[in-house]
């Protein structure tokens, strides 16, 4: 079944693309333009990839924990 008849993009299509590691629609329009015409088909692309399935992109990139607001920065003063 269509998802994104723009562009002819189909139900497995998007789904290999989230398998692939696409997350969000915007990463699902960038390999397959689904989404990127009318639009219409973007609410169907979110509701096919769910809330919570894939890890925040920030984490992912940066591979490490957040930075605590309380840790030092070497070379600045620490505040009284």
């Amino acid at each position: 079944m269509y998802v994104c008849s723009c562009f002819g993009v189909t139900e497995q299509q998007v789904k290999d693309h989230a398998a692939a590691g696409a997350c969000t629609p915007r990463q699902i329009a960038s390999a397959s333009k689904a989404g990127t015409d009318c639009g219409g088909c973007v609410r169907t692309i979110q509701a096919m990839l769910g809330r919570g399935a894939c890890p925040r992109r920030e984490l992912l990139e940066r591979k490490q924990t957040p930075v605590t607001a309380t840790a030092s920065v070497e070379g600045l003063p620490e505040a009284a």
